[in-house]
């Protein structure tokens, strides 16, 4: 199935971003869950540097992004999907489904190989967990994020089209359930059967290893219940719950530099205890 009209496609990314952005924001502002200790003049400045060294180095690494190497194995042939020809009703749904379990263990694996924890914690070590918090990713992970999903694209000959439904729904779900958001608690049981919930991907943000190493879906919630990683709440319950890692309590550390050298930087070992929340005035 052809995707006409690329050019339009970072506008159409853009401004899905924008618009679930402001919405999951204005949100967070009328029905916080949690308080904040610390607040978002000292965090968002940091964490949206993030996502502009990131959006600059995947235009420059790919200027076509993942849509773009979609259409050049959709010319040439190239995957499964295509070698079967099969039809746009069938491809489209298929891949995006593939494209998110493939997501789910490229998570896994971030979390488990030490080289790549390293890039991954950047996201973890946030102090506190908000929509902001759903797109801090260093960016070396999301340029080894976006080889690997062009390498599953081409083995399974995804159609553009689906790879740009699948990267608008990711990036509008990372923010839905890092949104430090209150749901009533029915519509949180019902939902997180077809999403991932901001109260079930909370539980992946906890100090504690065992918490921290559960809950990995980003989008669908049900490879977690697949594969025996679905933590249903955390010990300490939702409100009282310490979100980030041992290694970087310190509020200095939501720095903008700080966060890009933090995989040169030592931290012991793999979260696994509680360590006392600093707080910043």
């Amino acid at each position: 199935m052809p995707l006409t009209g690329l050019p339009a496609e970072p506008l159409v990314r853009l401004g899905a971003f924008a618009g679930v952005f402001v919405l999951m924001a204005l949100w967070e502002v009328l029905a916080p869950r949690r308080p904040q200790a610390i607040g978002r003049r000292w965090r968002w400045p940091n964490n949206l540097g993030v996502v502009v060294a990131d959006t600059l180095l995947v235009r420059v690494l790919f200027p076509a992004g993942a849509v773009g190497v979609a259409m050049l194995a959709q010319a040439q042939g190239w995957g499964l999907l295509n070698v079967l020809r099969a039809p746009g009703w069938v491809a489209v749904p298929v891949s995006v489904l593939l494209l998110d379990l493939a997501i789910y263990a490229k998570h896994v694996a971030f979390h488990h190989v030490p080289v790549l924890w390293r890039l991954h914690r950047m996201h973890h070590a946030d102090l506190e967990f908000d929509v902001t918090t759903g797109v801090r990713f260093h960016p070396v992970e999301i340029v080894l994020s976006m080889l690997i999903k062009s390498a599953v694209v081409v083995a399974l000959g995804a159609p553009p089209l689906a790879v740009l439904v699948f990267e608008v729904l990711l990036n509008a779900t990372s923010m839905f359930n890092h949104g430090n958001v209150r749901l009533p608690g029915w519509m949180d049981r019902i939902l997180r059967w077809l999403v991932v919930t901001p109260e079930m991907h909370r539980v992946h943000h906890s100090i504690l290893r065992r918490e921290t190493d559960s809950n990995f879906g980003f989008n669908l919630p049900w490879w977690d219940r697949l594969f025996g990683t679905y933590r249903a709440q955390p010990e300490a319950g939702q409100e009282s719950m310490t979100i980030g890692i041992p290694a970087f309590r310190d509020p200095r550390e939501l720095r903008l530099d700080r966060m890009l050298l933090q995989p040169l930087r030592n931290d012991g070992p793999h979260p696994g205890h509680v360590e006392t929340r600093v707080e910043i005035s």
